[in-house]
């Protein structure tokens, strides 16, 4: 990396020089989005210090310093605040011995109040289908591409990309109720590798940690409740800046009657957008006969239906749907569903699976 002022910016710039880094240069040499780097400065107080003439804030070398010490720390796992808090620590001069040097036993900074212990996140998790049904037979979380087999189950990992948290780094943001880094994160998995690669590898894991706190200690709904609310925005942050429909018909998606639990159908519609599909979202707890009458006003190409528990799977309802011409497709997604589905209904038990569904209907 170069200094934006050039050989002679930084401690001993001219006058009249743009001395030291601009935020753009450090979050090119970190690999952290911009916006994370002022959520750092704001939040923890580890950002530029210093000023140019012309009045604009840079990064000096000692700053850049302690990001980078900041973001090594982060994606070993270890929360930002207290990444933030190390690495403000002054360092001892030239020569000195630290008292207490990384990996000749000193411990490990103390978690601050409200944060999990780093063993109360598990490694690994079971198959699950969804948030808040996590040990359910029929996954709806490591799809089986089309072109191929289904990748291994995520799990939680310390190391993220350069530039993404890793899922263990989401989750203790979110256990912290950092809103600000949770929303970051969600947003660069996003930006950087789309819907289905975020659900699988950051969603579903941290969403697994979660739940396993909870039944290991009881708390942790709120944290939930906080991740949960996160990811909704950002997918609809990320859905509208999906391509214009390339199809003339819509797909309708719904939470089956009574059914809550509706963030599958959200992360669907975010992912068939990318792909140019117009795509309108009923939401939780749709009556069939709402959902009938959306049917006969938009005339959807295919209508996707969730059932997260086993209380809102009653197949009985699906063949009562109104016949559409053209044909409309039903596609029935979610551990909740009975086996005995009418004949004449998809259904899916795979995030990939929903895609291709709906993808191959609107050929």
């Amino acid at each position: 990396m170069t200094r934006d002022g050039g050989p002679g910016a930084g401690e001993n710039a001219a006058a009249g020089e743009e001395p030291g880094y601009g935020i753009g240069a450090v979050s090119r040499r970190l690999g952290v989005p911009a916006s994370t780097l002022r959520t750092w400065n704001l939040r923890y107080g580890i950002g530029p210090s210093r000023r140019s003439p012309g009045g604009h804030r840079r990064y000096d070398d000692a700053d850049l310093r302690r990001l980078e010490e900041m973001n090594r720390l982060i994606r070993t796992g270890m929360p930002p605040a207290d990444a933030a808090r190390q690495a403000l620590r002054p360092r001892p001069a030239s020569g000195e011995r630290p008292a207490h040097a990384a990996g000749e036993g000193a411990a490990a900074p103390p978690e601050p109040a409200g944060r999990p212990e780093s063993s109360g996140w598990p490694q690994s998790h079971g198959p699950f289908d969804s948030p808040r049904s996590f040990d359910s037979p029929r996954p709806f979380d490591r799809p089986g591409s089309p072109e191929g087999a289904a990748p291994p189950a995520p799990t939680l990992r310390a190391a993220g990309e350069p530039g993404l948290p890793s899922a263990v780094m989401l989750a203790r943001a979110a256990s912290a109720l950092d809103v600000a880094t949770v929303s970051a994160g969600l947003d660069a998995a996003l930006a950087g590798h789309g819907v289905v690669w975020t659900w699988e590898r950051l969603v579903l894991p941290v969403f697994a940690a979660i739940t396993r706190r909870q039944r290991d200690t009881g708390a942790g709904i709120d944290v939930e409740h906080l991740f949960s609310d996160r990811l909704q925005a950002a997918l609809a942050r990320f859905a509208a800046r999906a391509p214009s429909p390339v199809h003339p018909r819509p797909v309708l998606l719904a939470g089956a009657e009574e059914e809550q639990h509706t963030l599958p159908i959200h992360a669907l519609a975010a992912a068939l957008g990318t792909l140019g599909v117009d795509t309108c979202v009923l939401g939780a707890r749709t009556p069939y006969t709402a959902l009938a009458d959306a049917m006969r006003r938009l005339g959807p190409a295919a209508v996707f239906v969730w059932s997260q528990t086993r209380e809102t799977g009653d197949p009985a309802p699906l063949v009562g749907l109104p016949g559409l011409r053209p044909a409309c497709r039903v596609v029935a997604g979610g551990p909740g569903w009975r086996d005995d589905l009418p004949t004449q209904v998809t259904r899916v038990n795979t995030f990939r699976d929903a895609i291709l569904a709906v993808m191959t209907t609107l050929r």
